[in-house]
Parts: C-alpha cells; sequence; structure tokens
C-alpha cells in the first residue's frame, strides 16, 4: 500500500532501533512531536516486541495517550492501560521448543505475565530497561513445572547460533509457533495467530478507522507484517541491510540515532519544513 499522506490518521511506531534513540530512550525532540500529533487528534500505536510492563514504563515519557501492542501482538492495552487482547503460548508447546538442543551459551528467556524467566541473567538484556519494571527470575528449565508464556525469546551475538536453533524449533514439529528476529541477535517465537499487524488491525476496528489510514515506522523483521500492512511505512537508516533488501519499494529514513520518525513526522505529516534535515 502507498497512501497520500493527507489521508493518514493513525501514527504506528516500533519501539527499539525506531521510536527509541541507542540509549533505549525517547529524546526531548520525539516527545514534543508526539505532543503535536496529540494536540491535533492523531491516533498513536507503539507496536513493540517488549513486555508490556516494560514497554508501559518507556511510553509513559510520551506524555500523551497511547494504544500499546505488546509482545509482537501477544497483548494490547487501552491508553488508560486496560487490558484489551490477551494470548499466552501453552506449558505443553513452550516445553516442547525447549525440548530441542539448545546452546548453553544462547540466553533462554519465557516473558511472563509479571517477571521474565531465564537461564542466565544478563546486564546486555537489562539495559534494555532504564528502570526495571519488568523483572528477570533465574530458572532452571529442567525443573521447570509450569512453561506457558507469552512468548519465547533467545539472545545471542552470534546471529548464526540462533538461526541453527530456529531451525531445530522448526523442525521439531511444534507446528503452533512462527518466529522472527527482532534484531540479529534476538530471536523470538510467538503463537502463529500473533502479530504486530493483527492486533494493530483489532485497535483499528475499536476505533473505526482502516490500515489505510495508517502510517508506520519499523526495523526489525518483528515488523514486516506491521510495515507490509499499513497505508505508508517507512524503514529506519539503522534497520539491517536483508531487511531493506526484503521490503525494497519502501522509503528508508533517518536513523534512531537521528530521531528519523520525529523528524519524518515533522516534515511529511505535521508540515513543520525545519525539522527536515
Amino acid at each position: 500500500m502507498n497512501s497520500n499522506l493527507s489521508t493518514i490518521k493513525v501514527i504506528v511506531t516500533d519501539l527499539d532501533g525506531t521510536l527509541l534513540n541507542p540509549q533505549h530512550r525517547i529524546s526531548d525532540y520525539t516527545k514534543s512531536i508526539f505532543e503535536e500529533l496529540h494536540q491535533q487528534n492523531y491516533l498513536i500505536i507503539v507496536a513493540t516486541g517488549r513486555h508490556h510492563l516494560d514497554a508501559m514504563a518507556i511510553i509513559d515519557a510520551l506524555g500523551v495517550p497511547v494504544y500499546l501492542v505488546s509482545s509482537n501482538g501477544a497483548r494490547i492495552h487501552s491508553p488508560e492501560k486496560q487490558e484489551l487482547f490477551s494470548f499466552n503460548l501453552k506449558s505443553e508447546v513452550v516445553k516442547a521448543a525447549l525440548s530441542v538442543e539448545i546452546d548453553p551459551e544462547i540466553t533462554v528467556v519465557l516473558f511472563k505475565e509479571s517477571v521474565w524467566q531465564t537461564n542466565k541473567l544478563s546486564e546486555k538484556l537489562n539495559a534494555f530497561q532504564a528502570d526495571l519494571k519488568y523483572l528477570p527470575e533465574l530458572v532452571d528449565y529442567q525443573t521447570l513445572e509450569d512453561f506457558e508464556s507469552i512468548k519465547i525469546f533467545f539472545a545471542h551475538d552470534n546471529h548464526e547460533k540462533l538461526v541453527v536453533l530456529k531451525d531445530a524449533i522448526l523442525q521439531s514439529g511444534v507446528d503452533e509457533l512462527h518466529h522472527a528476529f527482532s534484531l540479529p541477535t534476538c530471536l523470538e517465537f510467538m503463537d502463529k495467530s500473533v502479530d504486530k499487524a493483527v492486533a494493530i488491525q483489532r485497535v483499528l476496528e475499536k476505533e473505526g478507522l482502516s490500515m489505510h489510514q495508517a502510517i508506520s515506522f519499523g526495523d526489525g523483521f518483528n515488523d514486516v507484517q506491521m510495515l507490509s500492512a499499513t497505508g505508508k511505512s517507512l524503514i529506519m537508516g539503522n534497520a539491517p541491510l536483508v531487511l531493506k533488501e526484503t521490503l525494497p519499494h519502501l522509503e528508508v529514513i533517518k536513523t534512531n540515532a537521528e530521531d528519523g520518525v520525529a523528524k519524518y513526522i515533522a516534515s511529511k505529516i505535521l508540515n513543520k519544513e525545519f525539522a527536515a534535515g
């Protein structure tokens, strides 16, 4: 799709690598642009792979009402933080996925409602939270009894190790799952029914709006369906080259370090020409 920008009424944005700068924060400039969007009655949706407790602490900094699609679509919360939709992976599905051989160097995380259960504590993962609102819990998966989770998350600096693990899980016969690399170092598994685009559609139907009226911004492979579904879609300059090659028809904008989302909105949506540079 490729909407005329004059028809846009909805702003949809990913967080990490997109709205957030490399320090995992929202800049003052970005806050000011989103305040103006709110004043002009644009609907704002944040769609992220992050857990809702983690993401809420971040979007509170925007200071404007925001619909939150979290865990890649497994949760939807209203601007008043009311849960509108939730979906969990069944315990037996998660247990089956974790029964494959997993390199002991890989960090494994189960997203639970109030904690994330992991086989190893990671300062690198903690750094994604400026304030720890969503707490880690160290567990032994060999003795864990309840595997029910919002999603499964794997992290390692070597992308190829995650590719090997991804293939092993997909070939293991667990049919209920689909995967996405939110970053080359982060592999996530969700239920096949869960996706950012599906969740965004739910929000828009509630508001009486359509995908054609939405513009989206993203930088990861968990954004592909979202970027393919909205009326106008932009890829961040800092996105992996392979994502840009996957969606070659989409415009690439400035990086998250350069406030790319806010600058595009300012110049193209709000017509603030001074911000175009």
